[in-house]
């Protein structure tokens, strides 16, 4: 049985845990706030870049000279997965759900015959994928010194990734992140970014108002793709990154708040056993006492 200072030691180590994970919750719930309000604020261009593709591509006067951005080369051997993740740990189930199904993804390709490649956005996500999906990592983007993000954040990761399917490096491209919902909701999305794959969205997007206005543009819709396209490619990636940024910090509110509870209940029970070990002493000391008493 621990003796009294081991218990004394032991609650004030979790007592201490306890202030450090509540000080993290408080300071995940001022993060989420403004991170909540960036990517509610980002949906709205996301999906206006997503129903002006629909647009144009329904304004195509010849399809088949589309960019091939938007329709791909006709194969898909070669996949990219573009996986975004936390920098930073201590946030629950966030970074474990997104390589979950990028890695599940990537086992079905790999023994359907294609090749798979990734490129990791955050350190963690890379440091779960590179124990058995290793050597099918290109690269990492650290995004540690990022404090507020901004476009200009995402449009280098875009360029990086157009210009790696210019070099035909990859035939498809997807991305993995967590859609925020809620400070208890975060759900995991897959986002086909090369080809665009806006036909078959066109749909749902039919039924949003105003996707069936008719518009006339200028220049042609042609040119206005090639600048549009790679364009998409960085408002994709900008959205994913704002969606993640406030996932995280539901996610690590959650978790830290979860901490703070268990850390409370287990002091609690050192403290319940800690005052019968000590009762049971003192008890022992006074029957020692009263037994030599009455031997005298």
């Amino acid at each position: 049985m621990a003796s009294l200072k081991d218990l004394r030691v032991r609650i004030n180590s979790v007592r201490s845990t306890q202030k450090i994970t509540r000080a993290m919750q408080m300071v995940a719930a001022s993060k989420l706030r403004r991170a909540q309000e960036q990517a509610e604020a980002g949906r709205p261009y996301a999906n206006h870049m997503r129903r002006m593709m629909v647009s144009l591509t329904a304004a195509l006067t010849n399809p088949d000279d589309a960019p091939v951005l938007m329709v791909g080369r006709g194969e898909a051997k070669t996949h990219l997965f573009v996986v975004a993740s936390s920098e930073r740990g201590l946030c629950g189930s966030f970074n474990t759900n997104i390589v979950r199904r990028a890695r599940q993804r990537a086992t079905t390709l790999l023994q359907s015959g294609n090749k798979v490649r990734i490129l990791c956005i955050g350190k963690k996500g890379r440091d779960m994928l590179r124990r058995d999906l290793g050597d099918h990592i290109v690269d990492t983007i650290d995004m540690s010194g990022v404090r507020r993000l901004g476009f200009g954040d995402a449009t280098p990761i875009a360029r990086r990734i157009t210009e790696m399917f210019e070099a035909e490096e990859f035939d498809v491209c997807t991305l993995f992140y967590s859609h925020f919902k809620s400070v208890l909701s975060q759900e995991v999305t897959e986002h086909q970014l090369i080809p665009v794959g806006v036909p078959e969205a066109s749909q749902e997007d039919a039924r949003v108002e105003g996707a069936d206005a008719m518009y006339e543009y200028e220049p042609e819709e042609d040119e206005i793709l090639e600048d549009l396209l790679p364009r998409n490619v960085a408002v994709q990636i900008y959205h994913a990154l704002l969606e993640n940024a406030a996932s995280e910090q539901g996610a690590r509110m959650t978790a830290m708040d979860n901490a703070t509870r268990n850390a409370g209940e287990m002091i609690d029970r050192l403290t319940l056993v800690y005052n019968r070990t000590r009762q049971a002493m003192i008890t022992k000391e006074l029957i020692e006492i009263i037994s030599g008493a009455e031997a005298l």
